[in-house]
């Protein structure tokens, strides 16, 4: 049975995120505040750079500041968890984000939770992600949250409906999948080591494809009329779905790329404004 695949734009969703921000922004400036987020990059990795970079730029497009710390590949866990110690104390700096990955030798873990929970922008603590589990977390897991942003935009139903997350992270399979439940979906998380993983697909009214292996979900385990969500992202602009083969048994689904990703970062941008608006209601 094929379908008329809806293609779910991304990047129009981030637009409409953005124009909504300006104003916001706007308003954080004439109280003289703006917006920080402030991105901590150990090491050298060329894809964390262009990431970062990426971030950068979208934060100064919209009027908001970019704080970059740049860390040598030899910094120590200590000198990690001391530079966004500062970051906490720091009232000008409203989201902290630690760019993945770091450098094998550092405690990845305990630098995330060193980041405040009010500067959390990018859900990555485990108190952030008790929150979100338990449906008031201010910062969802960015990308968790645009896949929701996309659905809600479009205003796709999930109450009632059979979601099947195929990745199990900690800032992407597991809180997407709790989100999902939050909003009445019933969740089938599944894995690499998932044993009949297509046909589980198969019954999926909502496939969110997370596992990071490129066109990993094959057109003949989606069912008709699905909503397919890809937030994997591959070398060779290539998302966790085989595009080409899901299209047309989808009824909607996200391209890779202008799909998840834009609103990802859009999503970073609004929890930064959120944690400014925040700061500047509690100085009042």
């Amino acid at each position: 049975m094929e379908t008329n695949s809806m293609i779910l734009d991304g990047a129009s969703v981030a637009s409409e995120i953005k124009e909504e921000l300006k104003e916001r922004i706007a308003r954080l400036t004439d109280k003289g505040i703006t917006p920080c987020l402030a991105t901590v990059l150990v090491g050298d990795d060329p894809a964390s750079e262009t990431y970062v970079r990426m971030k950068g730029n979208a934060c100064r497009r919209l009027g908001m500041e970019s704080k970059r710390i740049q860390m040598s590949g030899e910094t120590t866990t200590g000198q990690l968890l001391a530079v966004i110690r500062e970051l906490n104390a720091d009232p000008t700096v409203h989201g902290i984000l630690l760019q993945h990955p770091v450098p094998h030798h550092i405690d990845e873990r305990a630098a995330f939770e060193a980041i405040a929970i009010e500067k959390d922008v990018d859900g990555v603590t485990t108190l952030g992600f008790a929150q979100t589990a338990f449906g008031f977390g201010l910062y969802p897991s960015c990308t968790p949250a645009a896949i929701l942003a996309i659905l809600d935009a479009y205003q796709l139903p999930l109450e009632g409906k059979h979601a099947v997350v195929i990745g199990r992270s900690p800032i992407l399979g597991k809180p997407v999948s709790l989100m999902l439940l939050n909003r009445n979906a019933t969740v089938t998380i599944c894995h690499s080591k998932t044993n009949g993983l297509a046909d589980i697909v198969k019954q999926a009214d909502i496939v969110v494809a997370a596992v990071g292996k490129p066109k990993f979900v094959q057109g003949d385990w989606i069912k008709p009329g699905a909503v397919v969500m890809d937030a994997g992202y591959n070398p060779g602009n290539v998302g966790d779905v085989d595009y080409d083969a899901c299209l047309g048994r989808a009824s909607a689904i996200t391209p890779v790329p202008a799909g998840v990703g834009p609103v990802t970062i859009a999503t970073l941008l609004k929890h930064t404004v959120d944690a400014a608006e925040r700061a500047s209601a509690r100085a009042v």
